[in-house]
Parts: structure tokens; C-alpha cells; sequence
């Protein structure tokens, strides 16, 4: 990260270079992401050696079809304000770590204990996830200089050995939600396999220009909220973040970072999950959600049947619903939030409960709450960000859990993927600041149910996460047959 200089700034005005401010959901990430939630990553594990030149230029590419990946993103911290400044130019540059490089970066993090039950190709998707290049740079005197000026778009390429290679690229979640970084992989490969990008160019991209917010392209209408109804929905989502049941907080006090558990299931378990979630009407998030609020309430060890609420945040994918709607392919943050909450006494049976809490989050977005609740969503996110004391032990949990309404679905037979030797992959965002305990990316991959799990550490451990996220595999397995 660097600082703008007066001198860069007003180079920048004589190149007239495109640009905008943040939307306001654009703006919470802003403000979320020098804490440690929405550093976004994607890892791929390939098996030929990346070509550092050839790999620069496909990037390059979609930073000319994808003028958000050239953005940087600028900060006034007298102001507290937010803008995107589009260079004219890509500008990625791949960091390449050799053997010896990346041998160092895994001895260091191999330290820690638990991570020596991971893989390499693991740890080095954890090491992204935590590389913070949004934090805010601090003069001798503790105050922040007036303006911030940070890249939106990072990439390296770490050799494991002479025949294995991570190659990573890393986002702030302002300029790439889930849907984004899906597309950004395919039309890489496309860019790899073909030598041109298959991505679709509105007019607005073919200017050079950064896509509107969120915000601005809501349909007339649903997202209009009398003052009053702002005040009482806020004061009843802060009332009930009250009430909610955390799992159990390990460490409250020492700095966190942002880790990762897979929950994987083979095509045959896969297919019947979801067999019953067909034949119930819900969606797989229904049966994910189910599944992690009986393991949760399973480790509480609660007796007696006591009824306890937890939080439960359900993203959805707002593109096609926007006026004018946008394809996959246009590249930013569209998603929108419903948070529900859900009463577990123990007990239940999966499939009972994957209806009910899938019919709650319907429900919230039948009555078009993703879109009229947003201001109000992005208000207390905020606001825990300002003040963690509002938050249970000052945890800054906003939820136990937080899922995707649709699963990924990825088959392997797209182009490209035997250009690089593409054995595995995971893509995820960090969660340690504001957040939920788990976040859940769900990938349906060859008919296999992939989920990367990711979790804020050392407030919870991974042994603690593993044992959660193997109940919830064992409970989807029970009720599956």
C-alpha cells in the first residue's frame, strides 16, 4: 500500500482518470476491511509452472474488459469518505516467491500447532487471507495522512516445489463479491485456454468506467422505508443482537486472523442432499443453515431442552433483480444481506428445520427486505465497526453463521483448466473483523458439495471449527439417508 502525494494527485487530474465514490455498501466494506473482513481470495493449486509473463498479461485483460480490477480505491480519513480512481492503464504486477520464498513463508505459519495438520496449498490461501493491504498507514505522530491510495487487485505465485504451484489473486470484497470472483476465474481460464476473454462488455465498461453502485440501480420503489420504520427496525435488530447465542468464544483478547475448514462430501451423499432439498422446495443453504444451528447448539452442551436464538445471515445475488439488471459479468459488490433469527431448543430434525429457516429468509425476501433493509443493515455494520463494546465481549459477531442463498455450481471441463494444471481450488473472504463466527462458501464441483468454511482466530480454535463442521457433515449425512 502507498500514500498519495500531492504530487500523484494532481497527476491524476491532468490524466482526467475515470472515477466515483462508493456506493453505501460499497462504503461499509470500505470501512470493515482494514479491520480484517472482505479481503477476498481466490487459490488455485496447479500442477505446471505458471507463466509469470503470459499469467500478467491475461490479467491485464480484464483489467482493461473490468475497470473496477483497475481501480484504486481512495481514502480521505478527514472526511471518513471513500472514492474509486480508474487508471487509464491496467497495472497488476505478479509477486513471484520461489521454493526457498515460499518454504519460509510455510515455516513461519507451520509454528502455530494446529496448522500442521493442513496442507501447504491451505496455509498459503490462510496467509492471503490475512495480507491487509488496506490497512490505513499512520505518520510518527499516530494521526493518518489526508489521503489514502490503495490497488483493489493483487496477484502472486508461490512454488511449493518443482512441480507444485499456488497462484493467488486477492481483492478488496468492495470491488468483488462471490459472483464476481466466480466470473474473474472462468474468464481466466478463457483468457489462458483461447488467448481472448469470453466476459461480456456493457457500454459503461467499454468507457472505462466503474459500474454504479448497488444503491443507484434499486427498482423504483423497493427500497423505501418511512423515517419511523428505520428507527424501529434498527432498534430491533440492535435489541435482538442482544439476544443472540454466540458459540463459545475462546480468546476474546488477542489480535485475530482469519482461518479456513472444508467441508467436502462425495457425489453419491451430495446428490442426495440434494434429492431432499428438490423435494421439499428449499435450497441447499436451507440444509447448511439446519445443519450448522443443530451442530452449534449440539457443542453448547445444552440440557433440558433450552431454547436459544442464534443470527443467521442469508447473501443474495441482487443482479438480475436490479433496474437495469446486470449479467454475471458485471464485476463489483451486489449482493445484499437478510439477517433472521432462529429459536433451536434441540432435537430437531434436519429436514424440519432446513424448512423453516429457508421459509424465513423467503419470506424477508418476498417482502423485498434485501433491498429495504440495506441502509439499515449497513448502519450497524458500521456502527460495530466504530464500537466493538456493542457486541458480545467486544467480538464484533454480528451472527453465528452467514451462507449464500445459491450454491456455486462448477464443472471441470471449462477451457483452460488443462492449460495451468488445475488440480485444486478455493476462493473465500476474510472474516476476522465485523462478521459472522462461520462463513460458508459453498461450491457444488463435479457433483461434489465443496464448502470452505471460514472462521476468526484464535476467538474460535480449528479444533474447535473442525468439530463443528464435522457435526454438521454428519448430520447432512444422517438425514441424507
Amino acid at each position: 500500500m502507498y500514500v498519495c502525494s500531492k504530487t500523484q494527485l494532481s497527476i491524476s487530474k491532468m490524466v482526467e482518470p475515470k472515477g466515483r465514490p462508493v456506493g453505501a455498501t460499497e462504503y461499509s466494506w470500505c470501512r470493515a476491511v482494514p479491520g480484517g473482513t472482505g479481503i477476498a481470495v481466490l487459490a488455485l493449486h496447479t500442477s505446471k509452472a505458471p507463466d509469470v509473463t503470459f499469467l500478467q498479461k491475461a490479467l491485464h485483460k480484464l483489467q482493461n474488459s473490468h475497470p473496477i480490477l483497475k481501480s484504486r480505491l481512495i481514502s480521505n480519513t478527514s472526511t471518513n469518505t471513500f472514492s474509486f480512481l480508474t487508471s487509464p492503464t491496467p497495472f497488476v504486477q505478479v509477486r513471484s516467491f520461489n521454493p526457498s520464498s515460499t518454504f519460509h513463508i510455510l515455516d513461519n505459519l507451520a509454528n502455530k500447532p494446529s496448522n500442521q495438520e493442513v496442507s501447504h496449498f491451505h496455509l498459503i490461501l490462510e496467509h492471503e487471507l490475512n495480507l491487509n493491504s488496506w490497512h490505513y498507514t499512520r505518520n510518527i505522530n499516530g494521526s493518518s495522512p489526508p489521503h489514502n491510495c490503495t490497488d483493489m487487485f493483487f496477484a502472486s505465485i508461490y512454488a511449493l516445489s518443482n512441480s507444485k504451484w499456488v497462484v493467488v489473486l486477492r481483492l478488496h470484497v468492495s470491488a468483488c463479491d462471490r459472483t464476481t470472483a466466480v466470473s474473474l476465474l472462468r474468464e481466466l481460464l478463457v483468457l489462458i485456454g483461447e488467448g481472448e476473454s469470453r466476459g461480456i462488455q456493457t457500454e459503461m465498461e467499454k468507457k472505462g468506467e466503474v459500474n454504479l453502485g448497488i444503491e443507484k440501480l434499486i427498482p423504483s420503489g423497493k427500497a423505501k422505508k418511512p423515517l419511523w420504520a428505520h428507527g424501529v427496525d434498527m432498534l430491533s435488530y440492535s435489541v435482538n443482537s442482544l439476544r443472540l447465542t454466540n458459540l463459545k468464544f475462546e480468546d476474546t483478547r488477542s489480535s485475530r486472523s482469519s482461518e479456513v475448514v472444508r467441508l467436502q462430501l462425495n457425489q453419491n451423499d451430495t446428490e442426495k442432499i440434494l434429492i431432499g432439498c428438490k423435494l421439499r422446495g428449499i435450497k441447499l443453504c436451507g440444509a447448511l443453515v439446519a445443519a450448522g444451528l443443530m451442530a452449534a447448539h449440539k457443542s453448547k452442551n445444552r440440557v433440558g431442552h433450552q431454547m436459544k436464538k442464534y443470527g443467521v445471515v442469508t447473501l443474495t445475488d441482487c443482479r438480475s433483480l436490479l433496474d437495469p439488471p446486470l449479467s454475471t459479468h458485471h464485476y463489483g459488490f451486489y449482493h445484499s444481506a437478510i439477517l433472521n433469527t432462529h429459536s433451536i431448543k434441540g432435537g430437531e430434525e434436519l429436514w424440519d428445520l432446513a424448512k423453516k429457516t429457508y421459509g424465513a429468509f423467503a419470506n424477508s425476501k418476498n417482502s423485498t427486505k434485501h433491498f429495504s433493509d440495506m441502509a439499515d443493515l449497513n448502519f450497524l455494520m458500521c456502527k460495530a465497526v466504530d464500537n466493538p463494546a456493542l457486541t458480545s465481549s467486544s467480538s464484533l459477531r454480528t451472527s453465528f453463521m452467514s451462507v449464500f442463498e445459491d450454491t456455486v455450481i462448477d464443472d471441470s471441463d471449462e477451457t483452460g483448466r488443462g492449460q495451468v494444471g488445475l488440480e485444486d481450488y478455493m476462493g473465500c473472504a476474510s472474516v476476522h473483523g465485523v462478521g459472522p463466527s462461520i462463513a460458508i462458501f459453498d461450491t457444488i464441483r463435479d457433483g461434489r458439495l465443496d464448502c470452505v468454511c471460514v472462521y476468526p482466530t484464535p476467538l474460535h480454535s480449528r479444533e474447535q471449527m473442525f468439530e463443528l463442521v464435522h457435526n454438521m457433515k454428519t448430520i447432512l449425512l444422517v438425514a441424507s439417508q
